[in-house]
């Protein structure tokens, strides 16, 4: 029979070098569970929903809806990274040293490219609404394809150069077994916060509000255009009136992103034994993970496509011959 003091052990046959699990009370670890394991299948199930629907439908082809393609796919896979947070519910690392670095390494790329995607977005929007005329031309499905390619070779370049030591040598950093260690040098770090936070952030907001001065002053002469001549004006103000609500839907999206993601990197700052509690830590790292499932939830209250495409393919009518050409829009 397990003495207490073995029964707070993560590895209780290594009694000298085990590391002790969390105490906290029974409900609370119940309660994390379900809603982790709430969050991270929700997560996964409607990430899943938005990449099937731009692959599937040819309509859905835009070189904006790549974007958001790309952006579901780091938000799906950061699904499937909330469930080992679930395995660490009593702070206790049970798959090995070299589970935890290729953990550590995925959830910095994934989130890099997630960043990136969103300043492509930025960079997207703010060529629609500025540069109206040449959109088509500067923005093609090509280029966009390149850019987020890039975006993700990028990231996973400089998180493997960044973690290298620790990949070399799996653990190296750990003080005991049960125990989920990884660390980066001062200079990588400094590197890192300014490539994967404060660059892309700072470009976001300055782009956002860049269109969001422009778009006021269009949304005013569309009135002007409209009052003076309301049939001629009719279809170019609905085209710019359809770039301009994409440009809302979008900067919804990115202003819940950095709503979630700031909290957590400000921790990251500050350092987590400095300020804040192991509680506060743990909250700011749930709501950094749970942005990825916000995401296909604003797609279903602001765009009409996704929700008929969530009816065609629960209804699975997208396996019928020729669903791929169905009007969506």
């Amino acid at each position: 029979m397990k003495t207490l003091e073995e029964g707070e052990l993560c590895f209780p046959q290594h009694f000298n070098s085990s590391c002790r699990k969390a105490m906290r009370p029974h409900y609370v670890f119940m309660l994390t569970y379900i809603v982790l394991s709430f969050i991270s299948l929700l997560t996964v199930t409607l990430n899943l929903l938005v990449i099937i629907s731009i692959s599937h439908f040819k309509q859905l082809h835009t070189p904006t809806n790549l974007l958001l393609l790309s952006l579901a796919v780091s938000d799906f896979l950061v699904g499937f990274l909330i469930f080992f947070q679930i395995m660490l519910i009593d702070g206790c690392w049970l798959f090995g040293d070299l589970m935890c670095v290729i953990y550590n390494v995925l959830d910095f790329i994934i989130t890099s490219a997630s960043i990136g995607t969103m300043v492509l977005i930025a960079v997207d929007r703010y060529v629609a609404i500025c540069y109206p005329l040449h959109y088509a031309n500067k923005v093609t499905e090509k280029r966009v394809q390149v850019c987020v390619c890039l975006c993700w070779i990028c990231s996973v370049l400089i998180h493997s150069l960044i973690l290298k030591n620790n990949l070399d040598k799996p653990g190296r950093y750990n003080s005991c077994l049960g125990e989920c260690v990884v660390v980066v040098n001062y200079i990588a770090g400094i590197a890192d916060l300014f490539l994967s936070f404060i660059g892309p952030v700072t470009v976001i907001i300055v782009l956002y509000m860049r269109v969001f001065v422009v778009a006021v002053t269009q949304a005013r002469a569309m009135r002007s255009q409209i009052v003076a001549f309301p049939l001629k004006c009719s279809v170019t103000v609905t085209a710019k009136k359809s770039e301009m609500k994409a440009a809302r839907n979008l900067g919804v999206v990115i202003v819940v992103f950095l709503l979630c993601i700031c909290p957590y990197f400000c921790v990251s700052l500050t350092g987590q034994d400095t300020m804040l509690n192991a509680s506060s830590v743990a909250f700011v790292t749930s709501l950094f993970y749970v942005n990825s499932c916000f995401n296909p939830v604003i797609y279903v209250f602001f765009y009409p496509w996704f929700r008929k495409a969530i009816k065609l393919i629960v209804s699975l009518k997208i396996l019928q011959p020729g669903s791929y050409a169905t009007n969506i829009m």
